[in-house]
Formats: structure tokens, C-alpha cells, sequence
């Protein structure tokens, strides 16, 4: 019997800090900079576990510390969507989006060397160029969806582009 390969896969955090604009809800946007994957690209504050002694929500109040400044409270975490994510070049990873309305502080540029821009953007003006896989937890999460699937195919652009979009989203079981 040939041994099964699990996946193992990594678990990132997606922070939606939300605020109410002149035309309606607005994200808090970060541009990637320097040597990192998606330079150039706008994408929301977001992390990875800190080993197995973290939680999602532990991860989502660090890396909203770390990267922007502002102070949220566990209670004030709103689970949004869920996205299981394949990449041009086939990594797979698992990214849980999270909503938050309330928190402390200014946003600010913390970590220069990898963010060179930060802005608020209406939910329905993304701006471009996006990560492509940031954008489909933002459309997943527009649309109320609450689990959703974005494999990419070998020769997608990075980049958000309507006509390689990939998202797919999982519709809810009802009552059992």
C-alpha cells in the first residue's frame, strides 16, 4: 500500500479592518514592498501562524499590531470568509479573513522594508494591481459567502485580472 501525502498546508490570517467612508465601507490596504512575494501589489494587513501554540485570532491581533499599529480586542473579531488558495506555481495554502470594526490607534507603516503604501479603498473600488488571492477573499467576503476556493492554474498572473479569475465559492448546507 503506497503511503497517502497529507496535506500541510499554511495557515495565514486576512485582517478586514473596516470603517464606514464617504461613499460607503472602506478596507485598510497595505502595498507590498522590497524583496518580498507580490512586490508592487496592494493587499490587505495579513500573517502566518506563529507555530502551534497560536490560534487564528491570537495571529490576526499580532500581525494587526505588528503591521499597522492599531490594538484590536479578541472580542471584537468577526470570522468573514475562509479561502483554500493554490498559487500559479501549485503551493497551496489556507487563509481565514476576519472582520473588524473596532479597534485602537492610528493605522500606520510599520514594517517599512517590506510596505511602502497604505490607504483606505470602498469594497466595490479595489484598487490595482491586487494579489489576486487577496481579492478573492475580498469578492468571496462581498458577497457573504463563508468558505470559498481559489486554485490557480500554472501561468496565472499573480496579479488580480477578471479574465484568469479563479474564485469559486462554496455554497452553505442549509440546516441539517
Amino acid at each position: 500500500m503506497t503511503p497517502v501525502r497529507r496535506h500541510a498546508e499554511p495557515v495565514d490570517v486576512h485582517l478586514l479592518l473596516r470603517r464606514n467612508g464617504a461613499a460607503g465601507p472602506e478596507v485598510l490596504l497595505l502595498r507590498r514592498a522590497g524583496a518580498v512575494y507580490a512586490a508592487g501589489m496592494w493587499h490587505l494587513p495579513s500573517g502566518h501562524l506563529d507555530g502551534p501554540h497560536e490560534d487564528v485570532v491570537d495571529a490576526l491581533v499580532r500581525e494587526a499590531r505588528e503591521e499597522t499599529g492599531v490594538v484590536i480586542e479578541r472580542a471584537d473579531v468577526r470570522a468573514a470568509v475562509t479561502v483554500h488558495h493554490r498559487s500559479p506555481r501549485g503551493g497551496a495554502r489556507v487563509g481565514f479573513f476576519f472582520a473588524v470594526h473596532r479597534w485602537r490607534g492610528a493605522p500606520e507603516i510599520r514594517e517599512p522594508a517590506v510596505c511602502d503604501g497604505m490607504d483606505w479603498f470602498p469594497l466595490d473600488a479595489l484598487p490595482s494591481p491586487m494579489v489576486a488571492y487577496c481579492r478573492a477573499g475580498l469578492d468571496a467576503y462581498g458577497s457573504g459567502a463563508r468558505l470559498a476556493l481559489h486554485f490557480q492554474e500554472p501561468g496565472d498572473p499573480v496579479a488580480y485580472a477578471r479574465e484568469s479569475d479563479r474564485l469559486r465559492l462554496v455554497p452553505e448546507g442549509g440546516t441539517p
